[in-house]
């Protein structure tokens, strides 16, 4: 059976953690590297929404959110607790729905004010970024090298790509909060074989 067909962006980090989530769960799938300004219709035709990850499954299913293609990868995996159980508990779901909610948006406008008409100042974002996420995060990595305890789950490689996003907005400012936990947590990511493999260039 071919493996599943994954329409991807090397930087976008939706697409980066459903990257993750198939190399951990060690799914082979075969990616297409789209070019955001030449989106290929085959990929259009499949998911009108346009946006990247889409996996298209080898019987024709076709999964257009990320959270979605990992919670399939975890499952392909065998074992129920494979990262995905874990993420589904108290505070780690509550964790991913504010970064995917409340923290995106404000992640946003820190990062590209020109292209939002806000009447909130760039500061405002940046400080309720911090509270709404990065601060919660800091109390539960605080006693735990990982949201999934000593080894990481979905939620760790869910909200990985967004904080790496924010931390490189401005690297001096990010490593000046007092988030310790948090810093340690995101330098091991960023070294880990995981990250490396999962942002390898592929062919467009």
């Amino acid at each position: 059976m071919p493996a599943p067909l994954l329409y991807t962006y090397r930087r976008c980090p939706y697409a980066m953690r459903a990257r993750m989530a198939l190399l951990q769960a060690g799914v082979a799938y075969q990616p297409h590297e789209v070019s955001l300004r030449d989106k290929p219709p085959a990929m259009l035709a499949l998911s009108p929404k346009g946006t990247v990850p889409v996996l298209v499954l080898p019987n024709g299913v076709v999964l257009e959110q990320s959270l979605d293609i990992m919670r399939w990868a975890f499952e392909q995996s065998g074992d129920t607790d494979h990262g995905w159980a874990r993420a589904q508990t108290s505070p780690n779901l509550a964790l991913q729905q504010a970064c995917d909610g409340p923290f995106k948006h404000h992640l946003d406008r820190y990062k590209y004010p020109q292209r939002f008409a806000d009447a909130m100042t760039r500061e405002h974002h940046f400080q309720q970024a911090v509270a709404v996420l990065l601060e919660p995060l800091e109390q539960e990595l605080h006693s735990q090298p990982q949201l999934g305890g000593a080894s990481p789950c979905a939620s760790d490689i869910g909200i990985f790509p967004f904080v790496r996003q924010f931390a490189a907005v401005d690297p001096e400012r990010f490593e000046g909060l007092p988030l310790p936990a948090v810093k340690a947590w995101l330098a091991a990511w960023l070294g880990s074989g995981l990250f490396t493999e999962a942002m390898r260039k592929s062919a467009l």
